[in-house]
């Protein structure tokens, strides 16, 4: 089921608590609203079972094509996966006119809700990254961006062992085609949250599989901190990461602090594949103990579609190196933003041979080299700052320098982010 941004009560009112969708979903309450829809749970009367159907407003266009929805609904539902909420119909119900996707539905929590009691332990982080990358692998190889990967969107279902709390489901991939891509990028529209958006969907450039890396990578950081990366006001966070990379914590060791820099990168190219995340994240759930050896992973290299862009299109080989041891809401509902320019849908389909080691990997290595050494030299350097300090009688932090005007093209679809942003 898609995870609503604003939990509300089961019982308020709702003019579709009690209808029959398309003559066989019965509506039986209101799980929570978003932006775009409403999430319901729902009686399949078909098949005698519970679902999640997801009701798009009267405004939000798109499924209405019956042969369209069928071909789109028929590849999405084709996609099943553990780690990937299975989508069973989509529909246009003929007496209310709404256009609804019937979902899978998880009883459990989402990540959001987790993250508001705060971080999550390391273990559990581990797990969660291997199940989310895995998960955003099957969609990628199949040609499909999800486009909005944010805590609400990742559901935790209940796992039935001591050593796991949860199973982590990513939900609401491929609404972008669903509600057909083309007619949302001819408007100048753009599906994507403000706190996770990544740095060329914040540009309005084309959207590949890397844009889901690095969002995928600002989620693990909050889940892994309890802070969101780029915090504040929908424009000041979306504006931010365009001039500044997420703080990484050094205490968070150099296996993940490598990985998050190099999945945040603002850079799309210089960002790893999500099967190269899954298979770090593996090794990043290794036990104590293990030796520090370094073990080399023969990875399926990655070619794109037609027409799709690559993270590693001038790459014909790979060898990846993992380590075998061990005022708004910037997460507010999904928004739809105005775009500079249209925004395509980028894919990576797998493919037999070896690959060279990923650019990601040394700067990633270094990067994490550099921060275990800065976080010994920085405590002495600030202590022996700190008598000047003392003695000028100042004991404020300086204010931080404040973001600067950005002209051209880009200061113009900041600004259009902004005011939609505030509607």
């Amino acid at each position: 089921m898609d995870s609503p941004t604003e939990q509300v009560p089961a019982t308020a009112p709702d003019p579709l608590v009690g209808a029959t969708l398309d003559g066989r979903y019965r509506i039986e309450g209101l799980i929570g609203r978003g932006g775009m829809a409403a999430v319901y749970r729902a009686a399949d009367l078909a098949l005698g079972r519970h679902v999640a159907v997801k009701v798009f407003s009267s405004a939000t266009e798109g499924i209405d094509d019956a042969d369209r929805r069928r071909s789109e609904t028929a590849l999405l539902a084709s996609l099943t996966h553990p780690a990937l909420v299975t989508l069973f119909d989509a529909a246009n119900d003929p007496e209310t006119h709404r256009e609804f996707l019937v979902m899978e539905l998880v009883e459990g929590p989402d990540l959001r809700e987790v993250l508001r009691s705060g971080p999550i332990p390391g273990a559990d982080a581990t797990r969660m990254l291997a199940d989310l990358a895995e998960g955003l692998h099957v969609i990628h190889s199949r040609g499909i961006v999800h486009r909005d990967v944010k805590p609400a969107n990742v559901l935790l279902a209940s796992a039935h062992l001591p050593t796991r709390r949860w199973h982590a489901k990513l939900a609401d991939f491929g609404i972008a085609r669903l509600l057909d891509e083309s007619r949302l990028t001819a408007t100048g529209r753009i599906i994507g949250t403000p706190g996770y958006l990544s740095p060329e969907q914040v540009r309005g450039e084309p959207v590949g599989s890397s844009a889901d890396i690095y969002s995928l990578g600002l989620l693990m950081l909050e889940a892994l901190t309890g802070e969101q990366p780029f915090p504040g006001p929908a424009l000041e966070s979306a504006s931010a990461r365009l001039v500044r990379d997420p703080v990484i914590p050094a205490a968070l060791g150099a296996e993940w602090v490598g990985l998050l820099t190099a999945m945040s990168a603002r850079e799309p190219s210089a960002r790893p594949s999500a099967l190269d995340v899954a298979l770090a994240a593996q090794s990043l759930d290794a036990p104590a103990g293990r030796p520090t050896t370094e073990q080399t992973l023969l990875l399926p290299a990655t070619t794109p579609a037609a027409g799709a862009p690559n993270a590693f299109a001038d790459d014909d080989t790979r060898i990846t190196t993992v380590p075998a041891h061990s005022g708004d809401d910037a997460t507010a509902a999904t928004r739809v933003l105005p775009a500079a320019a249209p925004s395509g849908i980028g894919e990576v389909d797998p493919a037999p041979g070896p690959r060279r080691m990923p650019r990601w990997l040394a700067p990633a290595a270094i990067a994490g080299v550099l921060l275990a050494v800065l976080a010994v030299l920085v405590p002495s350097l600030i202590g022996g700052l700190g008598g000047a300090g003392d003695a000028s009688g100042s004991g404020t932090e300086p204010s931080p320098t404040p973001m600067p005007s950005v002209p051209g093209d880009l200061g113009t679809h900041l600004q259009q982010l902004e005011e939609a942003v505030s509607e």
